[in-house]
């Protein structure tokens, strides 16, 4: 998009932003501007840092206030989180839940006070969802099993061996996505065999590691691959690896998603096979730029507001849903993916 083009999009959200709400909570305001409350689960893995950034910096472009909470993963206090932003005001809420499973009646909550939630990166279940920005979880779980299927190959000469499946949360609607790739790939190679499968509350490194430490012992270091649905847990199974001198992308292949700088610096060292960058500024800036339009069209329907959605069924209502990139990251491809992205620099990835 050019210059001016840029300008009079941004020029057209601030003119259609809906009128201001006062609010302590928000500041003080001089002009009409939308007020958005930005609400993630955790700040626990880097990326997060990035979608805060992204998110507010996008929004504020449009015209926007943004009201930022994150939970710390505690489902209590992000309800806490979820009803200060009804009082003070939010006319659009971008949610990334604690517990997709419960988060349905926050949502309720908020549409029976004419406020709008927008799902961030995981799917709310049986929620009457407004609008959903998420990366393809599913894809994410099979690009992993497609570079697994070569590292096997590479080892043993067929798509043959023993894995783990590293999950998150119980329960979450984003675990079992991310893990659903995983499963379709084993189904249509049974010489892979599933050893565990185990998921971990607040996508715990500590918790992931602690599990791979168990089953190491359990099967005599004999598994040859850890698939993860996060760069954190990744972490932690190489830690654990580590310890048994087993951190070596020659000899146990792990794969994790969001590319933390951590791992992308155990890809750049050769102890991790594999990660995935779910690219964040698009997720953000989409996310922000549709909760603006809602925010400022508050009595107009969804569908007539936006474009460029698939429909994808949360368990109870078909979600207008806008789906972003997610790239593979492997150590030869380092330097044209997450560098020449700018998401770190080749010096971030080898110092300390």
């Amino acid at each position: 998009m050019n210059r001016r083009a840029d300008l009079t999009r941004r020029l057209l959200f601030a003119a259609s932003a809906a009128i201001y709400f006062a609010s302590t909570n928000y500041g003080a305001a001089t002009v009409a501007k939308p007020k958005i409350a930005f609400l993630l689960k955790t700040m626990q893995e880097s990326r997060y840092a990035i979608d805060r950034r992204d998110f507010i910096s996008a929004a504020e472009k449009l015209g926007a206030e943004v009201k930022f909470d994150s939970a710390g993963n505690d489902q209590e206090r992000q309800l806490e989180e979820f009803d200060a932003a009804l009082t003070a005001g939010a006319q659009v809420i971008v949610l990334q839940p604690v517990d997709t499973g419960t988060a349905g009646a926050m949502v309720a909550k908020a549409n029976a006070r004419g406020v709008r939630v927008v799902g961030y990166d995981s799917m709310i279940t049986n929620g009457p969802l407004d609008a959903m920005v998420m990366q393809d979880s599913w894809a994410v779980g099979a690009m992993q099993s497609e570079a697994l299927i070569d590292w096997l190959r590479s080892k043993y000469g067929k798509a043959a061996g023993s894995i783990v499946l590293i999950m998150g949360q119980p329960g979450d609607s984003n675990a079992q996505a991310l893990s659903s790739g995983v499963y379709d790939m084993l189904a249509k190679n049974p010489d892979i065999k599933l050893l565990a499968q185990r998921s971990h509350v607040d996508w715990s490194p500590d918790a992931a590691r602690a599990t791979v430490e168990v089953l190491l012992g359990k099967y005599h270091d004999k598994i040859d691959a850890f698939v993860c649905n996060n760069s954190g847990m990744a972490f932690g199974v190489v830690q654990a690896l580590q310890a048994e001198g087993l951190a070596d992308a020659s000899k146990v292949f792990v794969a994790g998603a969001d590319a933390d700088l951590r791992n992308i610096k155990l890809i750049a060292q050769g102890k991790q096979s594999f990660d995935v960058w779910k690219k964040i500024e698009p997720l953000a800036e989409k996310a922000a730029e549709v909760a603006v339009i809602l925010a400022a069209s508050p009595d107009k329907p969804v569908k007539d507001l936006v474009s460029g959605y698939t429909l994808r069924n949360n368990g109870k209502f078909d979600v207008p849903t806008f789906v972003t990139p997610v790239l593979g990251v492997t150590k030869d491809t380092i330097d044209s993916t997450v560098v020449a992205g700018g998401l770190y620099t080749r010096a971030q990835i080898e110092g300390d």
